[in-house]
């Protein structure tokens, strides 16, 4: 029987190293979760409260393709008290996670053939869902010397006025790095000028360092032609909860919905209601991100001890992603002997990078104080002894 070439994308990988993880667990192994993009916190007091009286109170059907009105005017109202800009609700579309939310960007937006800048290292679902849909993804390689975010001379040298759109996360997930305001502003203008529909990942919003001094800016509040996407996974605590939004511009409005409507009908009920009242627990979910920071600092520490001194910046989200070229130039191998040798879970830089991944690891500092400080420790121990990783 036919198979569709869909299928035939790459795997995500980090998912493979769960599974290897949870193999180990299940055969009464410890582990140490580094792989992992997620909290290892609950979701917050209020929203578990919220889903209890839904649960009571709420028939819990279908809702409106994009969202029950109380949570879009909730994020609204997010986005004039946090960052100062004025949202209408009716450019909020909730959705299935932030992947959903990128499915239906990427359908309402290009064409099959179209030509989406994406960077590398980057998220590898956005490369592998453009590949499903038979857009073309452009790879923008970035590295240290732009602190792993792109400059327009980059934007150039991969197409620049050939490009229909361009993805951008900041904070970056592998490397933590993010743009400054000054710098969304000159892509933002680099786009305008080159008619390139501009994607904003922004899911790791309000888990920021302050370093050198740089805040999450977000694009709505500089150009309306750009598609904000955001999540309560990271900052919100609530990954299994599978809910996201976009602020679309106006011209895509109703090309999303229909999409929505068909392709998910909405997004889970029950998360819907209880999200609402994930804006009034900060002081909870500010204790995740000041424990995020505490972990940050001791991986900044403790890891050039153990021979991993070139990191990538970390500016936010909870990673750190580490050039392991001086033992190993097979990161897949790494990653594999290094959980089955320490218990130290990682995701080898293969899943963002397909040229140059094979020389980095991704540590994820999302977890407990106390098994971060172990992981260290673990970690200098066994690379104290180099000639025993693999792919010398």
């Amino acid at each position: 029987m036919k198979i569709s070439q869909r299928g035939t994308i790459p795997a995500f990988i980090v998912m493979d190293v769960m599974k290897a993880a949870a193999e180990r667990e299940a055969s009464g192994e410890g582990v140490l979760h580094m792989e992992v993009g997620q909290p290892s916190t609950s979701a917050p007091r209020g929203v578990i409260d919220a889903a209890k009286k839904a649960l009571d109170d709420d028939l819990l059907g279908y809702t409106l393709a994009t969202g029950i009105l109380p949570l879009r005017e909730r994020i609204a109202r997010h986005y004039q008290d946090y960052y100062g800009v004025t949202v209408p609700p009716e450019r909020i579309c909730v959705t299935t996670g932030s992947s959903a939310a990128f499915l239906l960007t990427f359908l309402a937006a290009f064409d099959p053939g179209d030509k989406v800048a994406i960077l590398r290292p980057g998220y590898p679902c956005y490369r592998n869902i453009l590949g499903a849909l038979d857009i073309e993804a452009v790879e923008v390689p970035v590295g240290p010397e732009s602190r792993f975010q792109p400059t327009l001379a980059a934007l150039d040298a991969a197409g620049g006025g050939d490009l229909d759109g361009l993805l951008i996360a900041s904070p970056a997930n592998p490397t933590g790095s993010m743009l400054r305001e000054d710098e969304l502003e000159q892509i933002l203008d680099y786009c305008r000028r080159h008619a390139i529909r501009y994607i904003s990942d922004e899911i790791y919003h309000q888990i920021t360092y302050g370093a050198d001094g740089i805040e999450a800016a977000t694009a709505v509040a500089h150009d309306e032609q750009a598609v904000v996407i955001n999540s309560f996974s990271k900052y919100y605590s609530m990954t299994g909860w599978r809910l996201g939004w976009m602020v679309l511009p106006e011209d895509m409005l109703r090309p999303v919905e229909r999409l929505a409507q068909n392709l998910f009908i909405s997004a889970p009920s029950l998360a819907q209601h209880a999200a609402v009242a994930a804006f009034d627990c900060g002081l909870e979910l500010d204790a995740n991100v000041a424990r995020y920071a505490r972990n940050r600092k001791l991986l900044l520490a403790e890891l050039p001890k153990a021979g991993l001194d070139r990191l990538a910046p970390a500016d936010g989200a909870f990673y750190i992603y580490a050039d392991v070229r001086a033992f190993t130039n097979d990161a897949l191998a790494f990653c594999a002997q290094m959980l089955e040798e320490t218990g130290v879970a990682a995701t080898p830089g293969n899943d963002f990078d397909p040229v140059d991944g094979a020389s980095y690891v991704r540590f994820s500092f999302a977890g407990s104080d106390e098994d971060m400080a172990e992981a260290c420790r673990r970690l200098q121990s066994w690379l104290a002894n180099s000639g025993k990783v693999t792919g010398r």
